[in-house]
C-alpha cells in the first residue's frame, strides 16, 4: 500500500489531501507544527495514519518525521510539500527577518525535505515529489512579491529536480493552485507591520476586494492531485482552478508577444564570425 507523508494538513488543502488519500486507501503521514490539530485523522484510521509533528524550518523536526514514517510504514512513496502561508507586503515594505521566514518555509524547508526522503526513493527506483506552489508563482500581483519569489523559487528546484531524478524511476509535480476556499487570506495571511502610504490604492488598501473570489473548492483539488499523480507518468506541472487556467493562459501569450516582437534584438546578441 503507497505511502504519502503530506505537510501542513492542519486545514486547507493538506487536510483535505489527507482525508481523501485516507478514502482512498492510501496509508498518510499527516503532518503539522501542531499534532493535536491532526490526531483525529490517526484515532480514526490507527493502522494506516501517522500524525506526526513537522516544522519544515527544524531540521530536527523533518528528519524525526522521515524516521516515523520508515519505522511505521517502510518509507515515502509520495512526499506533498504543502505547509505555508501567504505573506503581503509591498517590496519596500518586506521585513527583512519575516520574508526569511518565508523562504524557509516555502523554499528551504522543502528543499531539506525532499533531501531527507529522495535517498529512499532512489533506492526504490520509484516515488513521487508534489511540490504546491501558487499561480501566483507567475501570475504577480502588487503586494504579493515575496510570496511569489518563494513559490517561484521552489519551481525553479522542482524543474532541475525533476530532470535529475526522472532516470532513477522518481517523478517530480508542481501543483499551482489558484483561490480556493480555505484560510489562506485569513487565518493563514501574514501582513508587513510596516505600511508605506504610497503603494495604498495600488495594492487595494482604499477599499474594496482585488483578489477575485476564492472560486476553488479543496476537496476536489485534493481529488485532481490524486488523479493527477496516478497518472504514468504524472504531468510536469498540474493547474487547479479556472482563475489559475485563465491567468496562465493571459501570460503565456503576453510573454509570447514580447518574445516574437523583440525576436531579431534577442538574436542580434550573438557573436558572428
Amino acid at each position: 500500500m503507497p505511502t504519502w507523508m503530506i505537510t501542513g494538513t492542519s486545514s486547507g488543502l493538506g487536510r483535505a489531501l489527507a482525508e481523501q488519500a485516507i478514502a482512498a486507501g492510501l496509508q498518510v503521514v499527516a503532518t503539522a507544527r501542531d499534532p493535536l490539530a491532526i490526531r483525529d485523522l490517526e484515532e480514526a484510521h490507527p493502522g494506516t495514519v501517522a500524525a506526526v509533528r513537522l516544522d519544515v524550518t527544524d531540521r530536527a523536526s523533518i528528519a524525526t518525521a522521515a524516521q516515523v514514517a520508515e519505522s511505521r510504514f517502510g518509507g515515502i512513496d509520495v512526499l506533498v510539500n504543502n505547509a505555508g502561508y501567504g505573506y503581503t507586503a509591498a517590496i519596500e515594505e518586506g521585513e527583512d527577518d519575516t520574508v526569511a521566514d518565508l523562504l524557509a518555509t516555502h523554499f528551504t524547508g522543502p528543499v531539506a525535505l525532499i533531501k531527507a526522503v529522495v535517498p529512499g526513493m532512489r533506492a526504490r527506483r520509484a516515488g513521487l515529489i508534489v511540490n504546491v506552489s501558487s499561480a501566483g508563482a507567475r501570475i504577480t500581483l502588487p503586494g504579493g512579491g515575496y510570496y511569489s519569489a518563494a513559490k517561484a523559487a521552489l519551481e525553479g528546484v522542482s524543474g532541475a529536480l525533476r530532470k535529475e531524478l526522472a532516470p532513477l524511476g522518481v517523478h517530480v509535480m508542481i501543483v499551482e493552485p489558484g483561490s480556493f476556499r480555505t484560510e489562506f487570506r485569513s487565518r493563514s495571511a501574514r501582513g508587513s507591520k510596516v505600511r508605506i502610504s504610497d503603494y495604498d490604492e495600488v495594492m487595494g488598501r482604499t477599499g474594496g476586494e482585488r483578489l477575485g473570489p476564492q472560486r476553488g473548492d479543496p476537496v476536489k483539488a485534493a481529488q485532481a492531485i490524486l488523479m493527477a499523480a496516478a497518472e504514468a507518468p504524472p504531468p510536469a506541472l498540474l493547474l487547479l482552478g479556472s482563475d489559475a487556467l485563465a491567468g496562465y493562459r493571459t501570460l503565456v501569450e503576453a510573454e509570447r508577444a514580447d518574445i516574437d516582437r523583440y525576436e531579431q534584438l534577442t538574436l542580434s546578441t550573438d557573436a558572428t564570425g
